[in-house]
């Protein structure tokens, strides 16, 4: 019996991509550059699992996923024109554009649904903050926020889905990684969850997501409301 759902969050639960863009946006526009604003988003995800590499493998301490934005959001400046932006405008984008990324559109009534049946929380490379304005702004109501912050640790190092489940004092095996990334989804069957895949085939841009998992899982569904309607029954 699964008594907790554990959730990845970007590309799983919000849609970063469109949001990232359009928070670029309003930001950049106004100081006078005009962007390919979704190649920009692009961009800046691609240096997020190298940033958090060099956490996972010990070559630097843990630090915020805020910090990480930071950093590489200074990076990518410079590639697409952007030069010697005042400090305040890189620490008003890189706050904003994460804190405000829209829900795909069953995952507020599907996790209202689903903490009706289970606990539910939050097991992000997100820092707590991260995740509770994200959980504000899309109305989303957690029974906990756990996840990298907890561990001290990035996904999908062990200590993650760990420490989650010692959270809830849970056996693993009562627990549940919900993702649509098949990667996530083998390192917590390594720990002994469960596992449920969530089709998010246009993630990454059109047709740009995985459709259906890339390897073996417990089970695997079109949305959170499917999920919801299969832990009804």
């Amino acid at each position: 019996m699964i008594k907790a759902l554990f959730f990845d969050v970007f590309g799983t639960l919000v849609d970063w991509r469109t949001s990232v863009a359009r928070a670029s946006a309003a930001t950049l526009r106004p100081l006078g550059f005009d962007l390919d604003w979704l190649a920009f988003a692009d961009a800046w995800r691609a240096r997020y699992q190298p940033a958090m590499e060099d956490v996972r493998s010990g070559a630097r301490p843990y630090v915020k996923l805020d910090v990480l934005h930071h950093e590489n959001l200074r990076k990518i400046l410079p590639e697409f024109g952007v030069r010697d932006p005042e400090p305040a405008t890189i620490e008003e984008l890189s706050r904003r554009a994460w804190r405000r990324l829209d829900a795909w559109p069953d995952v507020v009534e599907g996790l209202r649904q689903l903490r009706t049946k289970v606990l539910i929380a939050p097991v992000s490379n997100g820092n707590i903050s991260l995740m509770a304005d994200l959980a504000k702004y899309n109305g989303i109501a957690w029974d906990a926020i756990l996840g990298a912050e907890i561990a001290h640790d990035y996904k999908t190092n062990a200590a993650v889905y760990d420490a989650a489940c010692a959270a809830f004092d849970l056996p693993p095996g009562e627990c549940a990684m919900v993702a649509a990334h098949t990667g996530d989804l083998r390192a917590a069957a390594g720990r002994g969850l469960k596992t449920i895949h969530v089709a998010r085939p246009n993630e990454n841009g059109p047709g740009r997501g995985e459709a259906k998992p890339g390897g073996p899982v417990d089970f695997a569904v079109r949305d959170l409301l499917e999920l919801a309607s299969v832990m009804a029954s």
